[in-house]
């Protein structure tokens, strides 16, 4: 049997007559959007989707990051990345970040209407630096503040791709907007102000050099995103819905999984 994949399993399912908080990722959110039939074979009959394998380069990008900007955070400074893209904001210690960053344990969100306990693991938080600006009104050239702090979220990405990585334009991306849009929504459920703004650093690893010569260099970019969390309290209730039907529910159209059983079943009864 594979270490990797186990195709049944009989615990960590939902159970309907549970009084006890059940959790789901964000990660599962993301797997009822993408497919509601999917969603309850995994998270309801313990059949979930086969794994795809980890990678761990990417893994290492994060590890590295995440230790980078944690020097800037005990120094109160801004990162050199994010002085060159001119952001008003820095790395800002907290007392639960290493939980929130954990897979597994992250940001947790008790959804009472629903019982179930919302999760997911950020890589990084940044508060934005209070700005002032001058105010006609005051005498002597006095300032006032534009705005109070606002937490940031920051996600990491790796990749090697072909030309610069400016945007968010690609039809995959549109999970990494899910993905931001989630974690803001959990934070502020935990009472932190957060930033509509939040950021992508995205690293791209160069092909174009002479030799590897034992390294791989990537170019660092820093993508603002403008999240709007408003779909995820819906979708919850969605979710939890789903998870109380006795059927199981219809597939989506695109899914590539549900296409593969369903042609593989065909062919069994032809």
């Amino acid at each position: 049997m594979s270490q990797y994949y186990t195709p049944q399993r009989e615990r960590g399912m939902y159970e309907a007559k549970s009084k006890d908080p059940f959790k789901i990722s964000r990660s599962k959110i993301d797997l009822f959007l993408q497919c509601p039939r999917c969603f309850y074979l995994d998270r309801r009959l313990g059949v979930g989707r086969p794994p795809g394998f980890p990678f761990a380069l990417n893994s290492a990008v994060d590890h590295l990051l995440k230790k980078e900007f944690d020097l800037y955070r005990v120094k109160g400074a801004k990162h050199p990345l994010i002085e060159k893209y001119g952001v008003n904001a820095r790395p800002i210690p907290h007392k639960d970040l290493d939980a929130w960053r954990e897979n597994f344990v992250g940001v947790q969100f008790l959804h009472k209407k629903t019982g179930l306990l919302i999760t997911g693991a950020i890589d990084d938080l940044w508060v934005t630096t209070p700005e002032t600006s001058p105010h006609p009104s005051l005498a002597g050239g006095g300032r006032k503040k534009a705005h109070e702090p606002e937490y940031v979220v920051v996600d990491y990405k790796a990749t090697a791709k072909v030309g610069e990585i400016t945007e968010l334009d690609k039809e995959w991306h549109a999970g990494y907007k899910r993905q931001m849009e989630v974690y803001q929504w959990l934070l502020r459920q935990n009472g932190l102000t957060v930033s509509d703004t939040g950021y992508f650093v995205y690293c791209n690893g160069r092909a174009d050099r002479k030799a590897f010569d034992g390294k791989l260099e990537f170019d660092v970019t820093l993508i603002p995103y403008e999240g709007d969390a408003s779909w995820v309290e819906p979708a919850i209730v969605d979710l939890h819905t789903c998870l109380n039907q006795k059927t199981i529910p219809k597939s989506a159209p695109d899914c590539d999984y549900c296409r593969y059983i369903m042609a593989v079943e065909g062919k069994e009864r032809s």
